[in-house]
């Protein structure tokens, strides 16, 4: 799954790693200086933030550009030396590329909690009775569409540059297994891992890689902007007076919800594992049946398919648990940041547009917290295709499987009852 696509995986992954925190400790003890230095400059501490596309091209971010490139460009190459491979620049450029472009829209999501503060309060401003000049709005909204317009766009670029990455991953997947088609071709279920399993991991990839990749830039970029709205926050329902409360009940929330939908969805990866191993004996007979008329006969075809069925119920059966405290929990967080914001609201405090402003900063870093309370159904369905994928790897490489992987193919049972 891997090797196919990244060079050396088993160093390639810890590299990244080690590469990503050697150039965040860099810029924030040298590389914003050295910034300045070349003539970069950052803005002035408390200084108003920019709010339309002047915000893109500040000094300040068009020398984080650089910087990042120099170091992507570094890294590649330091890749394309030590171990070429015929992927090299899907997956390490690629993948570079589609982080920049997430990025970038991250901060257009910034850049629009921003310009909520004075839309809304010359909304409230206007409600309450003070003149307010129609100008104004239009002018917001004008630089509002400015914004998401270029939203848009990145938006468009990042899914078709993501597509043919995430399908070239797959070519290369293709390629490998079909290398090794003389030796896996006798394997239970062969042609279905190689053209099935190998397309559904593609996809699924591509769905939780981005929303992935987009949690984490999102809690970076609104963690400090969270941070700072903290200030107009005093304390919280029953905690009271504390340190930055915004952030400490964004992370506490969402650890909460991972936490609670992790254990009640522990048994479901495997269980859907299962599911796939049943529909493929029944899909490998009815096969047999198109050229055979031995095979696929009525009672064992019968057979196999009871074998579905009780697997399916059972899958069922746990999932109504876990959907039980999952949409219980979905709709507790829709009014959880209204509730810790009583005591603000009740002591007026803030303002309508800080309001807002805060609603929009808690629910994109309480968001990003949740990435695996929204995505954990289908990164069950990714963990049993990524099983069946590894049990396929394993036997034509000569690998001992573990666990549920050692598990015989359903057969149908001679006698038995549908």
């Amino acid at each position: 799954m891997f090797q196919s696509f990244f060079p050396k995986p088993r160093v390639f992954f810890p590299s990244v790693a080690v590469w990503i925190a050697v150039a965040v400790a860099l810029w924030y003890t040298y590389g914003k200086t050295l910034g300045v230095d070349l003539g970069f400059p950052e803005a002035a501490a408390g200084a108003t933030p920019i709010i339309g596309l002047g915000y893109f091209t500040t000094p300040a971010f068009i020398w984080f550009y650089i910087y990042c490139g120099v170091f992507t460009a570094s890294f590649t190459a330091f890749w394309a030396i030590f171990a070429p491979h015929k992927y090299l620049w899907w997956s390490v450029a690629g993948s570079a590329f589609i982080v920049f472009l997430d990025y970038y829209n991250v901060q257009t999501s910034v850049v629009i909690n921003y310009w909520q503060r004075p839309f809304w309060d010359a909304f409230q401003q206007a409600l309450s009775g003070k003149p307010i000049p129609a100008g104004e709005f239009y002018h917001q909204i004008s630089v509002f569409s400015q914004i998401a317009f270029v939203s848009v766009g990145v938006s468009v670029v990042t899914r078709f540059f993501t597509s043919h990455y995430v399908f070239r991953w797959r070519m290369a997947m293709n390629d490998y297994y079909v290398s090794r088609w003389p030796e896996v071709r006798s394997i239970e279920g062969a042609a279905q891992r190689v053209q099935e399993d190998t397309m559904r991991f593609a996809m699924i990839v591509e769905e939780l890689g981005i929303s992935l990749v987009d949690s984490l830039l999102t809690l970076l970029a609104f963690l400090p902007v969270l941070a700072a709205l903290s200030g107009s926050v005093k304390s919280l329902p029953i905690v009271g007076v504390i340190p930055e409360p915004l952030v400490f009940a964004a992370i506490l929330w969402s650890l909460f919800g991972t936490v609670l939908l992790a254990a009640a969805g522990m048994k479901l990866p495997n269980l859907a594992f299962r599911n796939q191993r049943v529909e493929a004996a029944y899909r490998k007979e009815l096969v047999y049946g198109e050229d055979d008329g031995a095979r696929a006969d009525p009672i064992t075809v019968a057979e196999l398919f009871e074998n579905v069925r009780k697997r399916y119920f059972t899958y069922y059966f746990h999932y109504v648990y876990f959907n039980v405290f999952r949409y219980m929990y979905s709709q507790a967080d829709n009014v959880f940041v209204f509730l810790i914001m009583i005591p603000t609201v009740v002591a007026a405090k803030i303002t309508f547009g800080i309001f807002n402003q805060i609603v929009s900063a808690f629910g994109q870093v309480s968001g990003s917290f949740q990435y695996l309370v929204q995505s954990w159904s289908t990164i069950i369905e990714l963990l049993s295709i990524q099983k069946r994928l590894k049990a396929f790897e394993a036997a034509f490489e000569g690998r001992t499987l573990a666990g549920i992987e050692k598990e015989p193919e359903p057969v149908a049972i001679p006698g038995a009852k549908p």
